[in-house]
């Protein structure tokens, strides 16, 4: 299993388009259903901070996410979103609890 965190910070006024991207991208996954994928997206309070937690199961060298389309979409423009590049960070779950 591989866990990633992506936080990155897009400019004010694309904030709103920045979100609107990231919600194509889960009207695909709920429609298509990908196999061996946990995904998560976050809008911080300041309006403008965006974290993105993404874990995969097996040992698969490419996202699930990847064969997107909207994911894809997403990417295409997001340096030009954004004031904070995007920086992924690799984690290890310690333990995992589903209580809601």
């Amino acid at each position: 299993m591989k866990t990633v965190f992506v936080r990155y910070k897009v400019k004010p006024e694309l904030a709103d388009d920045n979100q609107r991207l990231i919600e194509q991208v889960f009207a695909e996954l709920a429609r298509d259903k990908p196999d061996g994928l946990r995904y998560q997206s976050f809008r911080l309070d300041d309006g403008v901070s965006f974290v993105h937690v993404a874990t995969r199961e097996g040992g698969a060298d490419e996202s699930p996410l990847m064969k997107v389309e909207a994911f894809r979409a997403f990417l295409a423009g997001i340096k030009d979103r954004c004031v904070e590049q995007p920086v992924q960070t690799e984690a290890k779950a310690i333990g995992r609890y589903d209580g809601l």
